[in-house]
């Protein structure tokens, strides 16, 4: 097809501004699906995506309008899969930035526009919403005008969910976006920008052509995994796979492979003929690393393979996903597993139970860690009952973001408060508008996982919001914080914490434990410990049983038997009993105040 008859594009926007609304318009207003196969959010083909309203998986469509083919991919909008964002943009040359015309730019807005930026695309804005009673157009209007230095003119206002506007923005990407470039007669070179694993047809990759052609049946190599296979079938998607006999170049498709695991082929990859190499890569794959890693215990230990079993089907779509074996004293046989970020771990759960129908025990989520030992050896750990004897330890480093968060003004001091409390740094403060500011901070991650954002948003009324990449790792005063039930020490509920921070933490968490551990026939002590130095003690009190109130009189000295008979059998049974931890109690870290 002639390159200059193609448009490749992709929709950008903070979560909720309208971004799959937008794309079913389009669908609609192209003919590209029938009326009556219509519904809402088609491109959100998982039922969570729908129930929680976001985007998780990113979707290609090809529409065909006025004699040009345009290729739409829908991006997620959450910061968890930024990487996979940055990917979609370097597949397209033009990028439709949406902005809710009641909310205006957030945090995710500016971080999108950032990496379209990066990847030199022709940015289209858009101001979504306008049918809404909250709609504030002239103020958002100059906050786009601020952020991209546009005309207002050049500002496109639509309400997707009516379909108003909506013929001129695909008007706009067919004057103002570029086709494809790129060389027609050089050998192949497609960009990996999502795949999944089917069932019956094996990996299904997404990829634009950036150079030559590929047909089906060809032999194709993955470049940096060195993985090797067939071109089984190859497509458009509309948005089903529709299956062709070509793709060429600047074209936007899938390819059906005999692949086995999406870690053969992973985003950000370059799929090139197994026959004839490019000798080149494209630029901009990255190994994608998790950072926030939980254990998934199962309540009963009949469903440990069922669990393991789960988890091997679903890493095969998601090459994000890693995962260990791990046994604890008090939970049993379970896995510890490696995520983006907290969506992605909430979406894991999410399917793990729905699909699978596992009842879940999740520990408190923690980060990784880099432990240099005494001899020099270097440890990544990510569990603090993995952390070795505190003597054998020279540093622990542990990862820190750097953050951008997106209010309004007058919010800015509680703001820096809450950053101050996570021991975080200002970096900068700078201003989108009189009203609208942005704050530059950095931050360890650990001290953020767990209601850093519900904090944020209780602070700032609901206006604030937040994105983050991670920055670095760096050396700080970190110990290991222990917990005991009853003399024992719960190694799930172990985590490293900064010595600072230590106390307090202990103290807090004791508390939340007093409320969730049930009461025993005997008095049950719940401690916080930094090594053999016990820092925080709460106890909860023991049932009360009145074992005289079948007495009906006589001496006092039948009651003191008695009581000093119970006196014995509780001391007897505090040396003996065993205390039944609730699942509730694991998750005590994301229990709010």
């Amino acid at each position: 097809m002639d390159q200059n008859k193609i448009r490749n594009f992709c929709i950008i926007a903070h979560i909720d501004h309208g971004k799959s609304t937008l794309a079913d318009r389009m669908l609609e207003l192209t003919g590209t699906i029938e009326v009556r196969n219509m519904k809402n959010q088609i491109l959100d083909r998982m039922d969570l995506e729908r129930e929680k309203g976001i985007t998780i998986k990113l979707a290609p469509v090809k529409m065909d309008y006025k004699g040009y083919q345009l290729n739409l991919i829908d991006t997620p909008g959450h910061v968890d899969f930024s990487y996979e964002v940055s990917r979609s943009l370097e597949a397209c040359e033009g990028a439709i930035l949406v902005v809710d015309a009641s909310q205006g730019i957030q945090a995710q807005t500016l971080a999108n526009v950032y990496l379209a930026i990066d990847a030199n695309l022709t940015i289209i804005p858009v101001l979504n919403k306008i049918d809404l009673p909250a709609a504030n157009i002239p103020k958002v209007t100059a906050e786009i005008i601020n952020l991209l230095g546009c005309k207002e003119e050049e500002i496109l206002k639509i309400s997707a969910k009516t379909g108003e506007g909506v013929e001129q923005v695909l008007d706009k990407v067919i004057g103002e976006v570029p086709g494809p470039r790129g060389n027609p007669d050089a050998s192949l070179r497609a960009l990996i920008f999502d795949s999944y694993y089917d069932d019956y047809r094996g990996v299904v990759l997404f990829i634009r052509v950036i150079d030559g052609h590929l047909k089906k049946g060809d032999q194709i190599k993955m470049m940096a995994t060195n993985a090797t296979g067939i071109a089984l079938d190859l497509g458009f998607l509309t948005p089903d796979l529709s299956s062709k006999p070509k793709l060429d170049n600047g074209q936007i498709g899938f390819i059906v492979t005999n692949l086995k695991s999406t870690r053969q082929a992973k985003v950000g990859d370059t799929v090139t003929l197994l026959d004839s190499p490019a000798s080149t890569p494209l630029a901009g794959y990255m190994e994608v690393k998790p950072f926030v890693y939980a254990g998934f215990f199962p309540e009963t230990n009949e469903q440990y393979e069922l669990l393991k079993d789960a988890i091997a089907k679903l890493s095969l779509s998601d090459a994000a996903l890693q995962f260990t074996l791990e046994n604890s004293s008090v939970l049993g046989f379970g896995v510890r597993i490696g995520f983006l970020g907290l969506l992605h771990m909430d979406i894991v759960r999410e399917r793990l139970e729905r699909e699978y129908g596992l009842k879940l025990i999740i520990t408190n989520p923690s980060t990784d860690y880099r432990v240099t030992l005494n001899n020099g050896d270097v440890l990544d750990i990510q569990s603090a009952s993995d952390l070795p004897d505190m003597s054998r330890v020279a540093v622990i480093e542990e990862p820190w973001v750097k953050g951008e968060i997106v209010c309004p003004k007058q919010y800015l001091g509680s703001v820096l408060q809450l950053i101050v409390s996570k021991r975080g740094l200002q970096k900068s403060l700078s201003f989108v508008d009189e009203q609208l500011a942005i704050m530059n901070f950095e931050a360890p991650l650990a001290n953020l996982l767990t209601d850093f954002y519900d904090q944020l948003k209780s602070l700032t009324s609901g206006y604030g919001s937040f994105n983050y990449d991670l920055d670095d790792y760096r050396a700080e005063d970190l110990v290991k914080l222990d917990f005991y039930v009853a003399g024992d020490r719960v190694d799930a509920l172990s985590i490293i914490v900064h010595r600072l921070e230590s106390e307090s933490i202990g103290r807090i968490t004791v508390n939340k434990l007093k409320d969730i551990i049930p009461k025993q026939l005997f008095k049950v002590s719940l401690q916080a410990a930094i090594g053999g130095k016990f820092i925080a003690r709460e106890d909860v009190g023991a049932m009360k049983k009145d074992v005289t109130a079948h007495l009906y009189g006589g001496d006092v000295s039948r009651k003191k038997k008695l009581w000093a008979k119970q006196a014995k059998g509780k001391e007897r049974m505090k040396r003996f009993g065993k205390v039944d931890i609730p699942a509730e109690a694991f998750t005590v870290m994301l229990k709010r105040d």
